[in-house]
């Protein structure tokens, strides 16, 4: 780390710190809260982008996600082994996956990550808060839940903002990430800006763009607007539609931080130059 990009985390460190204290959300300063700025910041992203990055470096920023409802247990099995050959950032499942998941993954580095009120976002707070907590019992350290979308659209952004804070706080209780899946497609960009707001009011960890079973998934022009509105405050996860290592180089150029696809062994190898026989396929 150069001194420049050492002095910027060090003023995101302060930042945090003194947000914390004003909000008075935690009395102390945690390894938690410095991996969260780490995730949000562009430090990871300035190694990956560099010349000497590595297949290794791309795929510390992927989620290898599996959340098609017909997946099996071999294909979980198989999902979290290639996550600890290639040293993803996580393996993303449904929440009925997490404890398996997290026994396929004991003894690596790869935590389990899953989705919470998926793939609409119509369930109420208190179960999301609920699903949540019951899936970090099982073993899940991040997870990403969808907004009410349908709030959104009404105008009533107090109501997303307790949706979100419900999940967000079951998951800080335990030390886990809180990822909003804010599913863009559905959005105007007033309503995008908006809904990165709440997630930031509501003490979210990262913004997240698609759940990939709607319309359409992530674009260049969504992630830059959610970076340009949560600041460096919030990680930004790119997910939807991320086909290989040109359309992550992308999402990363325009501020995302972390991406979610089922493609990673692909992006993986495209980094390495090794040709990849992965068939693209939605996640």
């Amino acid at each position: 780390m150069d001194n420049r990009n050492y002095e910027q985390l060090v003023e995101q460190i302060t930042d945090l710190v003194l947000s914390r204290l004003d909000a008075n959300y935690c009395p102390t300063f945690c390894s938690t809260d410095v991996q969260r700025i780490v995730d949000a910041g562009a430090e990871r992203i300035g190694i990956v982008l560099g010349e000497s990055a590595t297949a290794g470096d791309w795929a510390s920023l992927i989620d290898h996600t599996l959340l098609k409802p017909e997946a099996s247990e071999a294909d979980i099995k198989k999902l979290c082994e290639e996550a600890a050959q290639f040293g993803f950032a996580s393996v993303c499942v449904n929440p009925s996956w997490v404890k398996k998941a997290a026994e396929f993954l004991r003894g690596t580095k790869v935590p389990v990550c899953t989705v919470i009120g998926f793939p609409l976002g119509a369930t109420l707070p208190d179960v999301k808060a609920y699903e949540a907590r019951r899936a970090i019992f099982n073993g899940a350290r991040e997870v990403d839940m969808v907004i009410n979308v349908g709030a959104l659209k009404s105008g009533d952004d107090c109501l997303v903002e307790d949706d979100i804070r419900a999940v967000a706080d079951a998951a800080h209780e335990n030390g886990v990430l809180c990822k909003v899946i804010i599913e863009t497609a559905l959005l105007t960009d007033d309503e995008k800006i908006r809904a990165c707001l709440a997630s930031k009011n509501a003490g979210a960890d990262f913004v997240k763009t698609s759940t990939g079973f709607s319309k359409g998934g992530a674009t260049v022009h969504d992630v830059s607007l959610m970076r340009q509105t949560v600041g460096s405050a919030l990680g930004v996860k790119a997910s939807g539609g991320v086909k290989g290592i040109d359309d992550a180089r992308a999402m990363f150029e325009a501020g995302a931080t972390r991406i979610g696809a089922s493609v990673g062994v692909k992006i993986a190898q495209e980094a390495s130059g090794v040709k990849s026989n992965v068939v693209v396929g939605s996640y």
